[in-house]
């Protein structure tokens, strides 16, 4: 079935979907600069990484959206560096064992702290939720912080929880 593009158009949209685009000035480097990964682990994707992993143990954990380091643009340097990495998207994955997966991240890792990097769509806000009840369950009072990024790549927000 066909949907006219006019009704497509008229449909609210939930603003992680809403098409938009704009415009960036052109910065060209006078001299090429080579970036260096800040990954030190594998695999990265919640769904996949094991509580047991040895880059868990006592480390800072950044709880990353998937759309984050396509967004902002220093994502290596301001949130990988030195930290061990789970990134999950609550709108599009199966998110039905992330608390229970990220508590025994946090038990059985010790981990020592805790940074969630979302976008400012509302969707993100599950990964927050996540991460609270992940908390809850694991019965450990770490240091917990969320940093909001917007769609255009810009910190919004910084916040200890």
């Amino acid at each position: 079935m066909r949907v006219p593009s006019q009704a497509l158009e008229q449909r609210p949209q939930c603003p992680s979907s809403r098409l938009m685009q704009w415009d960036r000035p052109r910065h060209v480097a006078q001299v090429p600069v080579q970036v260096e990964s800040q990954l030190r682990q594998w695999p990265i994707q919640l769904h996949l990484v094991s509580p047991i992993a040895p880059y868990f143990k006592n480390a800072d954990l950044a709880l990353v959206a998937d759309c984050i380091p396509f967004s902002y643009a220093n994502f290596h340097n301001d949130f990988l560096q030195g930290n061990a990495i789970a990134i999950a998207c609550p709108k599009l994955d199966d998110i039905s064992g992330y608390v229970e997966k990220l508590s025994q991240i946090i038990k059985v890792g010790e981990i020592r702290s805790m940074k969630v990097v979302i976008m400012e769509v509302p969707c993100c806000s599950g990964l927050v939720h996540i991460a609270r009840e992940a908390l809850k369950k694991a019965e450990k009072s770490i240091t917990f912080e969320v940093v909001v990024v917007g769609i255009k790549g810009e910190l919004l927000k910084t916040a200890a929880m």
